[in-house]
């Protein structure tokens, strides 16, 4: 494993969103969500893909905060522009298990 600096990992805009809404990602290759999530007023709301879709329901994402990357460039996936990456944890069967907050916290939060 390659080692980073401090810089390195200050450049690394790791922030508390909630999500507003979640929806099945008909034209993403991999099985996927394409969700919008409230970062606060300061980054705003943001669009991710996001493959958590052996774990999650759409429904029973909605209210649920998350930890997301908010500085990566938009990517482009099929006709969706992803503008953050949603953090989980990827288990033995490749499930995804999202990081979250254990109590709830200002939405714009940066992880530490």
């Amino acid at each position: 494993m390659e080692t980073i600096t401090w810089n390195d990992f200050e450049k690394v805009h790791i922030h508390v969103g909630t999500v507003l809404s979640a929806k099945v990602f008909e034209k993403a290759r991999n099985p996927a969500y394409q969700l919008e999530v409230d970062f606060g007023p300061a980054i705003g709301v943001r669009k991710s893909s996001a493959q958590i879709t052996v774990l999650y329901q759409p429904d029973e994402l909605i209210g649920k905060q998350v930890v997301a990357v908010v500085n990566f460039p938009v990517k482009q996936i099929a006709n969706f522009f992803s503008e953050c990456l949603v953090l989980g944890v990827v288990g033995d069967e490749k499930e995804i298990v999202l990081l979250q907050p254990d109590r709830p916290v200002k939405n714009g939060h940066r992880i530490a």
